[in-house]
């Protein structure tokens, strides 16, 4: 299946330009994988830190030099360097990788310092062993951060101020919407919007198999179908109206799209969506018991 490229809306969320001169804390990411690099590109895309404030570690030598070559920042081969020099540090692994990192590496970070968790099932409570009496963050972004329109929600150790929440959402701000919530929430916010872009891309895939079914070429088919998820993500976004008064907006009596939505409500969809994401949310809370 040939790869269409297509070129993300801006939704109505405020990103933050840049910091004030002199103010950029230096921000260092553990781990350089799609989401991590995804975050550095976006930092810097926004002017929310500059290259010089940025820097980065990997074990691989091949993978130091493609970060330097694509974002002109500083790296160092072992996370006890980053913990050293940065004032925030992102820690963007895979959940088996966090123990290599501050067991058997022996990373440590000084009290007081900000930490970034992307892994998925740490909870803060897993975190403050490995990172004590730091200012610690769980967030947990999705796929579309690649593209500057993520949609993450975070939550919070107690001893975070105002004014490190706000250094944090400016932050993320960077790569799309970002809103805080309680911890017990955090399984929520993975299932439906850390995993729900695989739903929307099988949804898109879906849609342009119908019209290729109907005589479309592969091509068009996936363009107009993301194309027309874009725009309905949009709507909802910039009208503030309910989805549902949209799906009437479209539906007109007797027309081809009730028929459609009658189909659609016969076959399940909105039982095998709400099934789809309770399941991923569920995963989750059983991964964050494990930790």
């Amino acid at each position: 299946m040939e790869k269409v490229e297509i070129d993300a809306f801006q939704p109505k969320f405020i990103y933050i330009e840049s910091l004030p001169s002199g103010m950029s804390p230096k921000v260092g990411f553990i781990g350089a994988g799609k989401m991590g690099r995804a975050l550095m590109g976006g930092f810097l895309s926004k002017g929310v830190v500059s290259p010089d404030d940025l820097i980065a570690c990997a074990p691989s030598e091949s993978t130091r030099e493609s970060i330097e070559n694509d974002f002109g920042v500083r790296t160092y081969r072992t996370a006890s360097e980053v913990c050293r020099l940065a004032d925030i540090i992102v820690i963007a692994v895979k959940p088996y990788q966090v123990r290599q990192v501050f067991v058997e590496e022996k990373a440590k970070v000084d009290k007081g310092k900000t930490v970034v968790s992307l892994v998925a099932g740490l909870t803060l409570d897993g975190m403050e062993q490995y990172v004590p009496a730091c200012k610690n963050f769980r967030v947990m972004p999705n796929h579309c951060v690649m593209v500057s329109d993520g949609a993450m929600g975070y939550c919070c150790s107690a001893n975070v101020t105002q004014d490190d929440k706000k250094k944090i959402e400016e932050m993320l701000s960077a790569v799309g919407m970002v809103v805080e919530v309680p911890e017990s929430s955090m399984d929520a916010i993975t299932g439906l919007a850390g995993s729900s872009p695989a739903f929307m891309y099988m949804i898109i895939d879906a849609m342009a198999d119908a019209g290729v079914l109907a005589g479309l070429p592969r091509k068009d088919a996936i363009e107009l179908a993301a194309q027309s998820m874009l725009g309905a993500a949009k709507m909802v976004l910039e009208t503030g109206k309910h989805p549902d008064v949209l799906k009437d907006e479209v539906c007109s009596p007797g027309g081809t799209t009730i028929e459609g939505v009658r189909t659609l409500e016969d076959m399940g969809l909105r039982s095998a969506v709400i099934a789809g994401v309770d399941a991923a949310v569920c995963k989750s809370r059983e991964m964050s018991q494990k930790k």
